[in-house]
């Protein structure tokens, strides 16, 4: 009966295993060279083959150089607030500065 259910419920295809999609892919005659291809040659093939739209969703933020360029405005007004001794503006701009700096390194 837990069998049923497993088998009622299908995984999708980003999710699956290359294991998984493997035995799909297996499944489908027009793909040829399962074994030596790795998840995203898979994953394509098996989406190509059943005709599903391959939707890879771009990142939406800034990119590296922008994150870059208010990471150095960002140090500036830094500077500029520790030579005028208002550390609690200072921890701000640090703060805002970590968090760009996350950012990028996501981005790349």
């Amino acid at each position: 009966m837990a069998e049923n259910k497993k088998e009622q419920k299908e995984k999708p295809l980003d999710k699956m295993t290359v294991t998984e999609l493997r035995s799909v892919a297996l499944e489908i005659p027009e793909i040829t060279g399962v074994h030596g291809m790795n998840k995203t040659e898979l994953l394509s093939a098996v989406k190509q083959a059943k005709g599903i739209q391959d939707d890879t969703k771009k990142r939406k933020g800034a990119s590296n150089r922008e994150l870059k360029k208010q990471i150095q405005m960002l140090k500036a007004e830094r500077e500029s607030a520790l030579q005028a001794d208002n550390k609690t503006l200072a921890a701000i701009y640090r703060r805002r500065i970590s968090r760009l700096k996350k950012k990028t390194r996501k981005a790349a």
